[in-house]
């Protein structure tokens, strides 16, 4: 019997085709013949196309996370001192294609498109709840300072992805975290 693909195997593969050509144009029939498989094979472990992107998102989640991990060592004051350590890490040629794919959800969710409107919020919220963690204070405090670094980090990447890295640049450098 030959070579079986895992289900990790497959959300790998499938994380990799939407950055390359984008959620929207992710399929079973697509990711199944990148992989050389049947799309039976796929439909196995993601019984629907929202399930797939589904977990795809989450794995986006999950590497941006990681990704980040090294740069929230000590906890922050406040969100500029978050976005100061995060910027570093993520203005990066290497970490444009998760945003763009970040971005391409978003525009699905604010379009009305599902399984985005149910999936990106979740997303977003779990962000914030994540760097909430790495800021001192109270937990009011530090959730509101997670939101603004939320906002500045995602108005800067926009301004990365839309208008350059030059421009990202001098918006960093204009609001004090470069």
């Amino acid at each position: 019997m030959g070579y079986k693909h895992t289900k990790a195997d497959i959300l790998e593969e499938a994380l990799r085709a939407a950055t390359d050509d984008g959620l929207s144009q992710l399929t079973f029939g697509r990711l199944a013949k990148r992989l050389g498989i049947s799309d039976r094979t796929v439909v196995y472990y993601f019984p629907s196309k929202d399930d797939l992107i589904g977990e795809v998102i989450l794995a986006m989640g999950v590497q941006l996370q990681a990704t980040l991990a090294e740069a929230f060592a000590t906890p922050a004051k406040d969100h500029l001192e978050i976005v100061a350590l995060a910027w570093p890490v993520l203005a990066t040629d290497d970490v444009d294609p998760i945003f763009a794919l970040f971005f391409e959800a978003n525009g699905l969710a604010v379009a009305g498109r599902e399984p985005y409107v149910s999936l990106v919020p979740s997303l977003v919220t779990m962000w914030i709840d994540w760097v909430a963690e790495f800021i001192d204070g109270g937990p009011d405090d530090r959730r509101a300072e997670a939101e603004a670094a939320i906002a500045v980090i995602d108005g800067l990447l926009l301004v990365r992805q839309l208008a350059g890295a030059d421009a990202a640049e001098r918006a960093a450098g204009r609001i004090g975290v470069t």
